[in-house]
């Protein structure tokens, strides 16, 4: 199951519409790069011809991941979470000691966003989060030091 990817449903329409741009306009725009560095000559020490094949394979090769995950999505339903125990695509508000409360939104690690309040289930708050319910403590082991957070709300 490593290679299921969870998503939200607007995060699975964000990729869709990602691989669609790098398929059609992405391509096209190369394509148009490549013909013109090439009528340009001696291709071995040509700057337009190898940077437009360097991204030739970085569009290639997004197209192929974008791929891979959306037939490996699983897209997180939301009107089937029972908010008393947090879970992919809940929304969790936490508070760390005295500091004010944050809010998380548990995703999969292809949206998460830390510094918009995405985080993946992965991560290290997520894991720590999985299977809470209100009014538990938990602890996370962060890159930043070990952290004790009490679960205040699940949305």
């Amino acid at each position: 199951m490593s290679d299921v990817h969870y998503l939200t449903a607007e995060g699975y329409q964000r990729l869709q519409q990602e691989l669609e741009y790098l398929k059609t306009t992405a391509r096209q725009q190369l394509a148009q790069r490549l013909r013109a560095a090439i009528q340009q000559g001696d291709l071995s020490e040509n700057a337009d011809y190898i940077a437009a094949k360097e991204e030739q394979g970085f569009i290639e090769g997004r197209i192929q991941e974008l791929e891979q995950v959306l037939r490996n999505a699983v897209i997180i339903d939301y009107t089937e979470k029972k908010a008393n125990e947090v879970s992919i695509g809940h929304v969790v508000t936490v508070q760390e000691g005295n500091f004010p409360p944050e809010t998380y939104h548990l995703v999969g690690p292809k949206e998460a966003d830390p510094l918009n309040g995405r985080i993946s289930h992965e991560s290290p708050i997520g894991k720590a989060l999985l299977g809470k319910k209100v009014g538990d403590e938990v602890t996370a082991e962060t890159p930043g030091g070990v952290i004790r957070l009490k679960i205040l709300k699940i949305e």
